[in-house]
């Protein structure tokens, strides 16, 4: 744990993850976890939040592993739009939001745009092969204990799957809760890439 974290923030970031998992069970919820038994999660409805430049909050300070094992800083990437995925080989909605993420992906690399998934309470064997099986081609980090997930806080998932457009300085400028689709994910990509 890091010195700079007090054990407030780290109980109130606790409390959000355990409000993001256990608020899942119902109708909507499914999936079976990593050691086979139920898994459940929030199923989100793929609502859109855009933020105005004036309220964005900045999400830098995300540190973690990459399922390769690689080491992974956020701000790294600092100066390009960033698209962060919360993904789970357990989740039926991410399975179905892979093949759009790949596209949005493949079409905007070249406009200075990056892609980072955040694979949350798996197994490094089964993420590997999700991304093996949808042919993901842009990196995650393994977040098998919630914590890279717990670093976004400030504007959290909320819902596995989520996903976060970053501004060119690491602001959350729209937020997707639930599955995302090309259509809706594409326009959110583009117009961040437009700010100057």
């Amino acid at each position: 744990m890091s010195p700079r974290i007090s054990p407030l923030r780290i109980a109130a970031a606790a409390a959000a993850l355990c409000g993001l998992l256990a608020g899942c069970a119902g109708t909507g919820a499914a999936g079976s976890g990593p050691d086979g038994g139920d898994n459940r999660f929030i199923s989100g409805d793929g609502n859109v939040t855009r933020y105005a430049p004036a309220d964005r909050k900045s999400v830098q300070d995300v540190t973690g592993e990459r399922l390769d094992g690689e080491p992974f800083k956020l701000s790294d990437l600092t100066g390009k739009v960033v698209v962060v995925n919360f993904w789970a080989s357990w989740c039926a909605p991410c399975r179905g939001e892979a093949p759009s993420l790949e596209q949005v992906y493949a079409e905007n690399k070249g406009k200075g745009v990056e892609f980072v998934g955040v694979n949350f309470k798996d197994s490094k064997a089964n993420a590997k092969a999700f991304e093996r099986k949808f042919k993901v081609t842009y990196p995650s980090l393994f977040d098998a204990d919630g914590r890279v997930t717990l670093a976004f806080r400030e504007v959290p998932p909320s819902a596995i799957p989520s996903t976060l457009v970053l501004d060119r300085r690491g602001r959350v400028a729209a937020r997707v809760i639930g599955a995302t689709t090309y259509s809706k994910l594409n326009p959110l990509v583009a117009k961040v890439v437009q700010e100057k």
